[in-house]
């Protein structure tokens, strides 16, 4: 029977208890959307009898510890169906009450438009942007199974504490995304057993019928990655959402894929099944015909305090499962003493003692590609900071993500840290962004800076949820040379640079490079690495010196008693900037030349800093920086220059590029006797 067949209320409960608290809490979005005149109903009023089933019977929770490390983790990727969860937070006991599902979508409330992380309990992610949940729940999983690895390797299948299981929800729109694509096949490959995916399939978008911009058999196409695909043809069915909801933990060595089949906004008699439910107020008539349909009063925001009641007792559940999850982990510390050592420190968030003293040192004069120097310190550190692991978009070698003694992760070997994330750079940012929510671990990925513009949309989320995700952005202007234009970075700095949260670090050379790992695995905070294809000479300045330096964001790396001009740069520019100074010193001209890796750690610093280093009352500042020119008047002001580039690479050597397009001492030297007045 198909949801269009069904009775209103459902059947298959296993109480009648639990069919009218499903009756009332279908209605809640109804209310809450027809109040406010906005929002997304329908998917939440259809949804509800399954998620219940979920949320009762199956998901591993505990509403009085939502922090809980043993939980299993519930994704909505979803987010215009924020209702749906809410909902379930609501009658699970989360904290939520009525009071917070009336102001749902109103400034400070605790339940806002779409679920953001940190805001309301029992949320794991901020989604919205359609695909990424999937993406996070790929990489909670990747990250349940690399921590189970880490700590408890030996247990047999569901006896380990470390056991989690992760449930998404996603949508029709979800699967539409490419990202979807990029996660799902890499989880495929993976054999992510301990995820399980529901498809919402409602078949209904926006604009219409899903068939409008589909055709493909999306069931098939799981299969083809390596799913399990399962099916409940009837979501009003609770007696068939319960039995595969059953056979979705059974162990498959695949992830699963379950086909939900659902019609938006039922029983809605007018509105239910059609583009309509989607969004909007549904209408005073077609509200007070549902609730009639379902015998529910026609009154807003109803729930009887004995149904509430009812629903709550899940808690009752959650409390004995994290009870005996609690005796399992004590067990565990007792049997694992080193191990459990490690769990504190990972939870805590600290990094093991004297683990810099394995940092490389870098020989001063030496040429060395920062990107090496990347390589060479992720090495070194692989060996005492067991919670690293990442990989690339199928650029490991060139980026330097291919570690020395790492073996290759997949579900054969689960203790492996390289993962290869094949070319899907949005679905490795999304994974990481996953991974960093799951905690406990530190993932870091790699692709060329070029190619940061595939994943900026799962990178934003990161930067948005405060994340310590990691990325490593190598060949990084347009001294990438032979390859041409379509792989030179020119704009892409700045374009990270506007996005909040993110700290964009382009260290000047190999102590820099040293440096900037340190500070970026201290503060724990999303950041992007971005690293030189060519060698760069190795600073000649001790290294204590640089680390605080770098840790402040930009620093004085060469200067003079009185300094008539500032030469502001990063990366690679910081070698031309010292060139340029020694050629305006031949022409008695005294240049301070300023290294600048982050400027969003150096706009941290108090103001008596920064005017230390670029003083305000001198005004005569040149910036050079190969990349555009946008975000430096910040820095130079009205009567300072900017040595940047204007327009898109171009093929040749790297070298003659960067001279074409006026990235070159001589540039830097007139803009700084221009800023002088002695052009």
């Amino acid at each position: 029977m198909t949801t269009t067949e069904a009775g209103v209320t459902g059947r298959g409960w296993r109480t009648a208890e639990d069919e009218r608290v499903v009756a009332h809490a279908r209605v809640l979005p109804l209310d809450v959307v027809q109040a406010k005149g906005s929002g997304h109903a329908g998917t939440a009023v259809s949804l509800t009898p399954a998620l219940y089933v979920l949320f009762q019977e199956f998901l591993r929770h505990d509403p009085a510890d939502p922090a809980w490390p043993g939980r299993d983790r519930f994704v909505l990727s979803a987010g215009h169906a924020s209702l749906a969860l809410y909902v379930q937070l609501y009658l699970s006991g989360y904290g939520l009450e009525m009071d917070d599902l009336r102001r749902t979508r109103t400034f400070g409330s605790r339940t806002p438009g779409h679920p953001e992380h940190g805001v309301t309990p029992g949320v794991e992610t901020s989604t919205g942007p359609l695909g990424q949940g999937l993406g996070h729940a790929v990489g909670m999983a990747m990250a349940a199974r690399r921590v189970r690895a880490l700590l408890d390797p030996d247990a047999a299948p569901d006896q380990s504490p470390f056991d989690v299981r992760v449930w998404c929800l996603a949508s029709d729109g979800d699967l539409q995304e490419g990202v979807s694509h990029e996660v799902a096949a890499l989880a495929g490959r993976q054999r992510l057993d301990r995820l399980v995916v529901l498809w919402d399939d409602n078949r209904i978008s926006i604009e219409g019928g899903t068939d409008l911009a589909t055709a493909e058999d999306t069931a098939a196409r799981f299969a083809a990655y390596g799913w399990r695909v399962l099916e409940i043809a009837d979501a009003e069915d609770a007696a068939e959402v319960r039995a595969v909801l059953a056979e979705a933990t059974r162990p498959a060595g695949a992830p699963t894929f379950v086909r939900l089949r659902t019609r938006i906004g039922h029983p809605m008699p007018h509105v239910g099944g059609t583009a309509a439910a989607h969004a909007g107020a549904p209408g005073a008539e077609e509200v007070a015909a549902t609730k009639a349909l379902l015998g529910v009063p026609d009154e807003p925001f109803t729930m009887p305090d004995d149904l509430l009641a009812h629903a709550r007792r899940v808690g009752e559940r959650g409390a004995a499962a994290r009870a005996a999850w609690t005796e399992r982990l004590a067990a565990w510390r007792t049997a694992h003493p080193d191990r459990a050592a490690l769990l504190d420190r990972l939870e805590a968030g600290a990094l093991p003692d004297g683990w810099e003293r394995a940092l490389p040192a870098f020989e001063a004069g030496a040429s060395v590609a920062t990107r090496v120097a990347s390589a060479t310190v992720v090495a070194a550190l692989a060996g005492v900071l067991p919670e690293l692991w990442g990989g690339s978009a199928d650029l490991a070698e060139s980026t330097g993500l291919a570690v020395p003694g790492w073996s290759d992760a997949l579900p054969e070997n689960p203790e492996g840290r390289q993962v290869h994330f094949g070319i899907r750079e949005h679905g490795m940012a999304a994974v990481l962004t996953g991974a960093a929510l799951f905690g406990l671990t530190r993932a870091v990925g790699s692709t060329y800076f070029v190619f940061s513009d595939y994943l900026r949309p799962a990178l934003r989320l990161a930067a948005l949820m405060r994340l310590p995700v990691t990325l490593v952005l190598t060949h990084d202007s347009l001294a990438v040379g032979e390859d041409g234009p379509t792989h030179q970075p020119v704009e892409h700095l700045w374009s990270l640079r506007a996005v909040p949260g993110l700290d964009v670090v382009r260290p000047a050379d190999a102590r820099e490079t040293v440096a900037a790992w340190r500070v970026l695995l201290e503060r724990g905070r999303p950041a992007a690495l971005v690293l030189s294809r060519q060698g760069l000479p190795v600073l000649d300045v001790p290294d204590d010196a640089v680390l605080a330096g770098v840790r402040r964001g930009a620093w004085v790396v060469a200067d003079d008693p009185t300094p008539d001009v500032v030469l502001l740069a990063t990366g690679s520019e910081v070698a031309l900037a010292l060139a340029a100074r020694a050629e305006l010193a031949g022409r008695g001209v005294a240049a301070r030349v300023v290294s600048a890796p982050c400027l969003e750690w150096f706009a941290e610093q108090d103001a008596a800093y920064r005017d230390a280093v670029l003083p305000p009352g001198l005004r005569a500042r040149v910036a050079v920086e190969a990349g555009v020119d946008q975000g430096w008047y910040r820095y130079v002001g009205l009567d300072g220059r900017v040595v940047g580039v204007t327009d898109f690479g171009l093929s040749g050597a790297g070298d003659a590029v960067l001279a074409a397009r006026g990235i070159h001492r001589d540039a830097v030297v007139e803009a700084a006797l221009a800023c002088l007045g002695r052009a």
